[in-house]
C-alpha cells in the first residue's frame, strides 16, 4: 500500500491543507456576521444545529452546507500532489482521499484557531462520505432524516446515522474496497458517536432537548428546561 502513496511531503502538504480547510469555523463566522457568538448561547457549539437554533434557520442551513463542503473539499485536497507532478496509484489515491477527508473532519472538531474546541463533525463527515462513499452517505443521510423526524433529537439521529454508515461499509456493497477502508470509516463513525457522549447521557436521563419546529414546541421545550408544568 505504501508504494502507491505519493511522495511523503506531497501527501503531508495535502493533509495540512485539508485540515486547515476543515478548521475554518463557518458556524462561528456566520453567527458573528449576524451579531451572535454561538459559543455563548444555546449548546455553545459552533456547529450548524446551534446556528440554526440561535441565529436562524437559513443561517443554520448555510452553516450546514459550508461544513459539509469542508469535508468534500478536504477529500479533493488529495488531488494537490497531482498538480505538483507526484505519482498516485489507485489504492494510494483512495487512501489519501480518505485521509484528507479525515483531516478536514478533525479540523472541524479540533480547530487550531479555537483552542481545538470545535463542532461534532457530522456535517463534515457527510461531505467526506460524499467524496469517497456516496452510497453510504445517502443511506446514512436517509437514516438521519427518518430518525430525526420520528424523534426530533438531532443527537440521536446523528448517532444512528453513524451506526448505519459504520455497518454499511462492512456489507457486500463495499466488498471491492480494501479492508482498511472499512476500518477507517468505522473509526470515524465511532468518533462521531463519541463526540455525542454528553448528548447520549442526557438522552438516557430524559433531559436532552428535542428540536422545536413550532412556537408551541419551543414553549414546551423551554417549560421543561425551566422545570415548570
Amino acid at each position: 500500500m505504501t508504494e502507491c502513496l505519493p511522495d511523503a511531503l506531497n501527501a503531508l502538504a495535502a493533509l495540512v491543507a485539508a485540515y486547515l480547510l476543515g478548521a475554518i469555523p463557518f458556524g462561528l463566522l456566520i453567527g458573528k456576521a449576524r451579531g451572535v457568538d454561538v459559543r455563548t448561547v444555546g449548546s455553545r457549539n459552533i456547529g450548524a444545529t446551534n446556528v440554526f437554533r440561535c441565529v436562524g434557520a437559513r443561517w443554520g442551513i448555510l452553516a450546514f452546507a459550508c461544513d459539509m463542503l469542508k469535508g468534500f473539499g478536504g477529500v479533493w485536497c488529495a488531488a494537490l500532489p497531482l498538480l505538483w507532478g507526484a505519482a498516485v496509484g489507485a489504492d494510494g489515491g483512495l487512501l489519501l482521499r480518505v485521509l484528507c477527508g479525515t483531516a478536514a473532519m478533525l479540523g472541524h472538531i479540533f480547530p487550531v484557531w479555537l483552542g481545538f474546541r470545535g463542532g461534532k463533525g457530522v456535517s463534515t463527515a457527510l461531505g467526506l462520505l460524499l467524496g469517497v462513499a456516496p452510497l453510504a452517505a445517502g443511506v446514512g443521510l436517509g437514516a438521519w432524516v427518518l430518525s430525526f423526524l420520528a424523534s426530533r433529537y438531532v443527537s440521536l439521529a446523528s448517532c444512528l446515522a453513524a451506526v448505519v454508515v459504520g455497518a454499511m461499509v462492512w456489507t457486500p456493497l463495499y466488498a471491492t474496497h480494501p479492508l482498511w477502508f472499512a476500518i477507517l470509516i468505522t473509526i470515524l463513525a465511532a468518533l462521531a458517536i463519541l463526540k455525542h457522549r454528553a448528548n447520549l447521557a442526557r438522552l438516557a436521563k430524559g433531559t436532552e432537548n428535542r428540536f422545536a419546529f413550532t412556537a408551541a414546541q419551543r414553549a414546551a421545550r423551554d417549560a421543561k428546561r425551566e422545570g415548570t408544568p
